[in-house]
């Protein structure tokens, strides 16, 4: 052999080996392809797992919201309607203790005797009182009660050696409240 036919043959050699080494890498890439394939398959295969969760926990989530709304709405409205009809009891209510004073009004109105229109108003008037208190409305504002501003409407001063210091004196228009509600400020006349 030539030192060119030696040459060549170091050169087969060579490429040989070096094609050779490709395959073993190109082996070895497979493998760590195939490993990472399977890995990334894995990983899509949990993702998609989990996405598929949190779209399962979001359509409960927003059941569970729509629910909550209908039913905010429906208390809502049965509030209005409890509210509308607590209003009209009440009226009809008032109205039907308010009712059996017309009624002894229009017998007094009969009488043309003086004293006989007196005894129907002095019932009237009873059954006027009687009716506040079931109602739980109280009167306030007497002759000789202590002057208080939070609940009289002093209208008048007057100089009464007789009557003590923010005394009533008069009581031009009586006052009333429901508990702690006034209803009417009693209007008076204060002595001293």
């Amino acid at each position: 052999m030539t030192e060119k036919d030696e040459i060549i043959e170091e050169n087969i050699d060579s490429s040989a080996e070096t094609a050779e080494k490709p395959t073993e890498e190109k082996k070895t890439s497979e493998k760590g392809s195939k490993k990472e394939i399977s890995a990334l398959k894995a990983e899509l295969e949990a993702k998609t797992e989990e996405a598929k969760k949190a779209t399962e926990e979001a359509a409960e989530a927003k059941d569970k919201y729509l629910r909550l709304a209908a039913e905010y709405d429906n208390f809502r409205k049965r509030s209005q309607k409890e509210k509308d009809g607590i209003y009209s009891d009440a009226v009809s209510d008032t109205v039907n203790e308010i009712l059996p004073i017309f009624d002894n009004l229009e017998r007094a109105a009969i009488y043309e005797d003086a004293q006989k229109v007196a005894e129907g108003l002095a019932i009237t008037a009873k059954s006027i009182d009687s009716m506040l208190s079931k109602l739980k409305i109280e009167r306030f504002g007497a002759v000789g009660d202590v002057f208080d501003p939070n609940i009289h409407n002093a209208v008048l001063h007057v100089e009464d050696e007789t009557l003590g210091e923010s005394v009533i004196a008069e009581v031009f228009q009586t006052g009333y409240r429901l508990q702690d509600k006034i209803i009417r400020y009693a209007m008076v006349k204060v002595a001293n």
